[in-house]
This record gives C-alpha cells, structure tokens and sequence, in this order.
C-alpha cells in the first residue's frame, strides 16, 4: 500500500479555514466581507457545475444552453443575428462563429441569409432546440427550488433584494464586465 502514490486531490478548505489563512498572510481583511464573497464564488462555481450536468444529460453544453436562452429571450421568433447574440453572450465574433457552426450541425438552430438584407444573417432556435432549452429549464427550477427550500419567502425576497443591490453596484463601477476576459470555446 506504501508504494502507491496518493493521487487524490486535498479537500477544499472550509470558508472558516481559508478566511483563516488570509488573515494571517493579509491583516487588513474583513472577515465578514471575505465570508460573503467566497460564499458567493463558491456557490457559483458549485450551481455552474449542477447546471454544466443537466445539460450534458441533455446532449448540450452550458455553452450552448447560453444560445438558445438568448434566442428565446429575444421573444417568437427565436432569431438574431450572429452579431447580437455575440453582444448579448460578451464574446467575440469569431468564438460565436465556432459555437453557431456547433450547433447548426447539432440541429439546435439554423443560420440563413435574411431574405429582405442577404448581407445580414440570421440565427433561429430549431424545434429540437426549444425542446432542449425547455426542458433545461424544468431541470433548473427542481434544483434551484430544492437549493432554496429552506429559506422562506420573505428570506427569499430579502435575499434576492440584497444580491440584486450587490449586482447593480458591480454593473456600474464595471458596465464592461458583462462578457469574459477570454473566450471559453
């Protein structure tokens, strides 16, 4: 047993550890800021993560996932073009290319030339697409009402007041942080 090397990862701190382990390499930290953000990153990360299975269950990436949402946020019927859905994503051209391309051949969206503008081109959820998108939705609201089961509705509301005042103050000191540093496909 000695001879086989340990591979596993180390566990992740506990909140209280790593807060710990700042303070003592940085005294200016506020731990109660520092629980508050970390949490935040954490479950971030963990909720991308939950999100990140239920679309591969659903032969989608999260990437994909983003497209279609955008589509069908944009109301019937179901279009834009390649450009604005790169604005609405925060990525550039060429990476929307890559993930149209994906998911043209997936059978998720079709790309044509606009017939009244042949210049401009135009992104469109197939019904396979809707299909997937819908039921990604129906994954998503089981977990995230079993993520807040245990919060009332005036906690909820009052949680959801708070993170919304937070995201408002890191949308206007940051208005261009809406998109990635750096592309992920």
């Amino acid at each position: 047993m000695g001879d086989t090397p340990d591979t596993t990862a180390p566990a992740e701190q506990t909140l209280e550890e790593q807060i710990a382990a700042y303070q003592r390499e940085f005294r200016d930290l506020d731990p109660q800021v520092e629980k508050i953000v970390s949490a935040l990153g954490r479950l971030n990360r963990r909720m991308n993560v939950a999100y990140g299975r239920q679309t591969a269950n659903l032969g989608i990436s999260n990437a994909e996932w983003e497209v279609l949402k955008a589509l069908v946020l944009a109301g019937a019927p179901y279009q834009l073009g390649p450009g604005d859905l790169a604005k609405r994503l925060g990525l550039t051209p060429a990476a929307m290319t890559h993930r149209i391309d994906r998911m043209v051949n997936e059978g998720l969206v079709t790309r044509d030339r606009d017939e009244s503008n042949r210049v401009r081109v135009i992104v469109e959820v197939t019904d396979e697409g809707r299909e997937k998108w819908l039921e990604a939705m129906r994954l998503a609201t089981v977990f995230e009402e079993e993520l807040l089961q245990d919060l009332s509705q005036d906690e909820r509301s009052a949680l959801g007041e708070v993170l919304t005042r937070l995201l408002r103050r890191v949308e206007h000191a940051q208005p261009d942080a809406g998109g990635r540093l750096v592309d992920l496909d």
